[in-house]
């Protein structure tokens, strides 16, 4: 049974916020969201919704230009300007869509192991973390590999691994399965329902419906008026028809079955999820 969350537990807090790139490019208008611990989220959009943006701001990486936000108790202004920024991405790793913009060492390993040694831990503390990681990813055998030499979905998992080292309490994820064939795809997702399993405060940005159950204990729907549209479990948002079409995330003339089919068949999925891609090797 899940423990009743409390007002401590509030750890990202958005009160009317709105960011405009340059100063002028309104890509979020007037968004209010609180997130808590241990909580798995998906942000649910249409690409250019400004999703992408919403959890880059999370991450410290924006600051927003109206409003109010709060992250772990800190003024994201602060943390965006540089202000303890160190300790504050020891606590929120940020995993981006296109996973080359985090592997830049020689082997794996030496991605996944950066992160640590900035820590100034022992060697032997390094190389734990860096097994615990590459092991939760199911990457241990990639090790010696160089990044350009993998696969997409390997990439993926070796990016997050590089991010779990830190041993982050709230993990971001941006479009994770993004370009994926989808028996990777299927792989990488039960890998990330693992994180929220573990404990982990896990947000992630998708517009591919048929992952949210598996991953979403929440869902937010950001609309095309970049904004939030609507707040609720993977089973009202996913039913709600209307809803969809109204965020651009399906088109009714492809949806005539209606959305309560292909729920059922998300579930179905969900369910087989654990044993059946599990078994399966990128």
């Amino acid at each position: 049974m899940n423990t009743p969350h409390t007002a401590n537990d509030v750890i990202f807090s958005l009160q009317e916020v709105r960011y405009r790139y340059g100063g002028r490019h309104l890509a979020l208008d007037g968004v209010d969201l609180e997130v808590r611990r241990g909580e798995q989220v998906v942000l649910l959009g249409a690409n250019g919704c400004g999703k992408s943006t919403l959890l880059k701001m999370l991450d410290g990486i924006y600051a927003p230009t109206e409003g109010r936000m709060h992250v772990l108790g800190r003024e994201i202004k602060a943390v965006a300007a540089g202000e303890d920024a160190f300790q504050f991405h020891r606590e929120v790793g940020f995993v981006f869509q296109d996973p080359d913009v985090q592997l830049f060492s020689a082997t794996v390993f030496d991605d996944v192991a950066f992160g640590p040694l900035q820590l100034g831990l022992t060697p032997k503390e390094v190389k734990e973390r860096c097994q615990e990681a590459m092991a939760l990813m199911d990457i241990t055998h990639l090790a010696k590999r160089a990044p350009f030499e993998l696969s997409g979905g390997e990439k993926k998992r070796a990016a997050i691994a590089s991010v779990l080292s830190l041993r982050p309490d709230v993990i971001l994820l941006d479009e994770p399965t993004a370009s994926l064939d989808p028996r990777t795809k299927w792989v990488l997702v039960n890998l990330i329902r693992k994180l929220g399993e573990a404990g982990k405060t896990v947000i992630t940005t998708t517009h591919e419906l048929e992952i949210v159950p598996i991953i979403a204990q929440r869902v937010v729907v950001i609309g095309e008026e970049r904004r939030v549209l609507a707040d609720g479990t993977p089973e009202s948002i996913l039913g709600d028809r209307d809803l969809l079409i109204q965020a651009n995330l399906i088109h009714p003339q492809l949806h005539e079955m209606g959305m309560e089919h292909h729920l059922k068949r998300f579930h179905h999925v969900a369910d087989l999820a654990p044993d059946a891609v599990t078994s399966q090797k990128i």
